[in-house]
């Protein structure tokens, strides 16, 4: 089972990393000003991450593949990690729908 992670960073700013059973992360957030809108992008990204047509598939300059997870108003919730296959990101993807709509939330 996945797990949400937040984290706070140095200037005090808020974001998440989502967690698969095996430890690995699978996706991060972007940085939020204030706790309660950072729990409220997790609720999105359990919202979201069932649905196909919310995940936009990218390739980086370098050619490495990743992908980003959209709300429903088309606003980026989750980046995910680098991948060195198409597969991979495909994988990963398919890990995000699995393992954000029953994930924890632990604070770190």
């Amino acid at each position: 089972m996945g797990k949400f992670i937040i984290k706070t960073a140095k200037d005090g700013q808020n974001y998440f990393a989502l967690k698969a059973g095996n430890g690995e992360t699978i996706l991060s957030s972007e940085m939020y000003t204030t706790k309660a809108a950072c729990n409220n992008g997790i609720e999105s990204v359990k919202t979201n991450a069932p649905n196909d047509s919310r995940y936009e598939k990218q390739t980086a300059k370098n050619g490495e593949f990743y992908f980003t997870l959209k709300a429903a108003n088309f606003q980026v919730i989750g980046t995910s990690e680098m991948y060195t296959t198409s597969s991979g990101r495909d994988n990963g993807i398919e890990s995000v729908k699995s393992n954000a709509p029953g994930a924890s939330v632990t604070e770190e």
